[in-house]
């Protein structure tokens, strides 16, 4: 019962490497590097790895003696048979089929996607919940962003080429042989646990619908 006394976390707030401004009615990107966040273009291979970004819902699990005894959605607690929670019974029911759900005891962040969340981006038949620091740090890791150079206009150049002429594609859709963008990607310090994203739509030269809110 020690997780009863366990100080749930919220999953952080994450910031993008880049100053953003506001730019024709738009929030987007500039090339001023966030003051705090060299480390995105300077980190090494031992140091930095790039993930992409999943378009879900953040969901936490806790873990004790690999069992669920507890679901949370930011900081509120997820009641097993309460309103509203099917799609993610039915996400961790997916992901435990999967094996996602052996993990050490304790607190873990993941990302639930699937046929009813945000849209169903990526056309699941089901609903299922990816845990950021297994599967994620396992299947979901961009391993030729140290292969290049680092800068903004590189970055840019990566997210907006087409796929088949070297642009950015989402791992998790190519493991079903489907050529598709990513949401974007999020950037881990593993020397200091700081995180940062970048998304497509934060650039301006994002053509389609933005997320609206400013701070997300």
């Amino acid at each position: 019962m020690w997780w009863y006394y366990m100080q749930v976390k919220d999953f952080p707030k994450i910031e993008s490497p880049f100053v953003r401004k506001e730019i024709n009615n738009e929030y987007v990107v500039t090339s001023e590097i966030n003051p705090g966040y060299e480390w995105v273009l300077e980190g090494k291979e031992d140091e930095v790895v790039c993930m992409e970004k999943l378009d879900g819902t953040d969901v936490s699990i806790v873990i004790e003696n690999k069992k669920i005894v507890g679901i949370y959605n930011r900081l509120n607690k997820i009641e097993l048979f309460g309103k509203g929670t099917r799609n993610i019974i039915e996400g961790l029911l997916e992901s435990k089929d999967r094996g996602f759900l052996d993990l050490q005891d304790g607190q873990h962040f993941g990302e639930l996607i699937g046929e009813k969340i945000n849209g169903n981006p990526y056309n699941l038949q089901s609903n299922l919940w990816i845990p950021f620091m297994t599967y994620g740090m396992n299947s979901l890791v961009y391993k030729s962003w140290h292969k290049y150079s680092k800068s903004f206009e590189n970055l840019k150049d990566w997210f907006f080429k087409p796929i088949d002429e070297g642009g950015i594609f989402s791992l998790l859709m190519r493991k079903r042989d489907i050529k598709q963008k990513p949401e974007g990607i999020v950037f881990h310090n593993l020397k200091t646990g700081q995180m940062s994203k970048l998304r497509l739509d934060m650039f301006q030269e994002f053509q389609g619908k933005r997320h609206k809110d400013f701070n997300i």
